[in-house]
């Protein structure tokens, strides 16, 4: 019903009605993730920037589980008035095929914002496994097949996926360990829980730099400028290899295309800004605003790669 009274409303008062009335109350932006991941961080940081630009709160509320599935329903069912957001990131889009039987369908039941940013991930071990480096990291685990394992954010997140085209690429039997989010896996590793995990550079640069994990390598097509002596996982033993994490914004289906384009607007006015694009590139991430054309066809092409990924790699979502 919330739908179709907004696409009512659309007729009633028209394109310019919508775009000089949005945003007349607080803005939620609902990350379905934990505390401390990449979403949560650049969705509180962007949620700081609109509240400065568009005069209304932007609250952010993390709602993590089911590797992102718990949180991203709730945007779904919720109104589609511009007033629900979803930071969603690349494991909606392995989702899709990884976990066909959702309450959710991504291109059917929300409407495309824009890109947010894109970052490179950090393969770290914990300081006890005994290697230096990727190449001696992967003579350990093939010399004991499943007795070694990587954490995840969950089944079909970034983390999940790269660590299965890593096992893939390599030719190495590493066990999966998924968690309800980025800081259950990131907390896993660091006291020694788990072995190995990717996570992205500047959640975890940190933690390298204090010697609390070993950093092997970056999983990007270059080194990244946040540690540009750390080769790459290509560079160090896997040719080929590449993976990150790129996050975006989309609101309910049916959602009016005036706020939508509003939203598009401020969110590229503020991550294409100079002040950003330098902060963030400290950080090792890179702003991918786009238009929403530009994002939906975006979004419709990493639909169709990890499809194919997900299938080759044979991960599932049990494990």
């Amino acid at each position: 019903m919330g739908r179709v009274l907004a696409a009512l409303l659309v007729l009633a008062f028209g394109s310019s009605a919508w775009s000089q009335s949005y945003p007349s109350k607080a803005v939620k932006i609902v990350v379905p993730y934990g505390v401390g991941g990449p979403a949560d961080i650049y969705a509180r940081y962007i949620g700081a920037k609109l509240q400065d630009t568009m005069g209304q709160p932007f609250v952010v509320e993390d709602r993590p589980g089911a590797g992102s599935i718990v949180g991203s329903d709730y945007v779904a069912k919720s109104p589609a008035d511009g007033y629900t957001l979803l930071m969603m990131s690349n494991t909606h889009t392995v989702n899709e095929t990884l976990i066909p039987k959702k309450p959710f369908e991504l291109m059917r039941d929300f409407a495309p914002i824009t890109g947010v940013n894109y970052s490179d991930l950090l393969m770290v071990i914990h300081p006890s496994v005994p290697a230096s480096n990727l190449k001696e990291f992967i003579a350990l685990a093939k010399s004991k097949p499943g007795a070694l394992n990587y954490a995840s954010s969950g089944n079909g997140t970034p983390y999940h996926m790269a660590g299965e085209l890593f096992k893939a690429m390599a030719g190495v039997d590493i066990v999966h360990i998924p968690h309800k989010g980025s800081d259950g896996a990131r907390n896993s590793i660091l006291g020694g829980q788990v072995q190995m995990m990717f996570d992205a550079v500047p959640t975890m640069a940190a933690n390298a730099r204090a010697g609390k994990v070993k950093a092997l390598a970056t999983s990007g097509k270059s080194r990244s400028p946040v540690t540009p002596d750390l080769p790459t996982v290509a560079e160090a033993g896997v040719p080929g290899y590449e993976s990150g994490i790129w996050l975006g914004l989309m609101a309910p289906a049916g959602t009016p295309r005036p706020v939508l384009e509003r939203l598009n607007a401020e969110v590229r006015k503020v991550i294409d800004s100079p002040e950003v694009k330098e902060a963030w590139a400290k950080q090792g991430a890179f702003p991918m605003g786009m238009s929403i054309e530009q994002f939906d066809k975006f979004l419709r092409a990493e639909l169709v790669k990890w499809a194919k990924a997900v299938k080759a790699s044979g991960a599932r979502a049990d494990r």
